[in-house]
């Protein structure tokens, strides 16, 4: 949807959790001698100044990576892109999911990311360390699957819409079992908001019964403000990499930590 900003909402709680998923996730797939692709349908801007008035304004950064920035080991591949961008960019600095994979990902690997609000786009295309991605003016659902399966084979994608198309979870259920047709080797990483009005709840109902397989992990957090939907984060995902569901408890414990404070 082109009226969504994810400025608003960088480095909020959602964001570190999917972010820290997704880097456990390329680390392991990097570890092996082989070429990869990485596809992204919702890229974003890349690069995100959580000192901006944007930011400021919904304050859940503040919520989010300032209070969770030292509950990762430096060791943990998301901490050490952290520590890259904010070396590179300053403090305030916080990468969105495009450069998360492009900090781990490696010169033989391919990166195609879809974004088709226009502004997000520039600034993606200009982001540091994107220079090498292929960013594609496209829904990025049809991008998907007009690539599916990529070349190389091996690889994963992350589907990360904002859902403010609220047709969206009507629709991913047979989007994914078509992608999963189409390229059953890749990981396919779905992210959701776990909401008060359990809109979500269906999709992944659906999702569940015809993925038997699938890793469905969810966190839960207070809403960010009085009336805000969103209670929790959760991601789907086919053919998870070895140890996610491990990594997907120390996050438990993470997140159980903060909600102690």
């Amino acid at each position: 949807m082109l009226s969504y900003q994810h400025l608003y909402h960088a480095g909020n709680l959602a964001d570190v959790h999917k972010h820290a998923l997704l880097a456990f996730a390329l680390d392991y797939l990097t570890r092996k001698d082989k070429p990869l692709s990485y596809i992204e349908t919702h890229a974003g801007r890349g690069l995100y100044d959580l000192s901006a008035a944007e930011a400021l304004k919904t304050g859940e950064a503040a919520q989010g990576i300032a209070r969770l920035s030292q509950a990762f080991p430096a060791s943990h591949p998301y901490a050490r892109v952290l520590a890259a961008v904010r070396a590179t960019n300053g403090a305030s600095a916080y990468p969105g999911s495009p450069l998360v994979a492009s900090h781990l990902l490696r010169d033989t690997d391919t990166i195609t990311l879809a974004e088709l609000h226009p502004q997000e786009r520039a600034a993606l295309g200009v982001a540091p360390g994107m220079w090498r991605a292929r960013v594609r003016a496209e829904d990025g659902f049809a991008m998907a699957m007009s690539l599916a399966p990529p070349t190389p084979r091996r690889g994963m994608i992350l589907i990360d819409p904002s859902y403010e198309v609220k047709a969206d979870y009507d629709a991913i259920p047979g989007f994914i079992a078509k992608l999963a047709r189409a390229w059953n080797v890749g990981v396919v990483m779905l992210w959701y908001p776990v909401l008060t009005s359990g809109a979500h709840v269906p999709m992944l109902d659906a999702l569940c019964a015809a993925h038997p397989g699938g890793l469905r992990y969810e966190v839960r957090f207070p809403p960010a403000r009085t009336g805000h939907k969103m209670i929790g984060s959760g991601v789907f995902v086919l053919n998870p990499p070895y140890g996610m569901d491990d990594e997907a408890r120390r996050l438990d414990a993470i997140f159980a930590r903060l909600a102690r404070r």
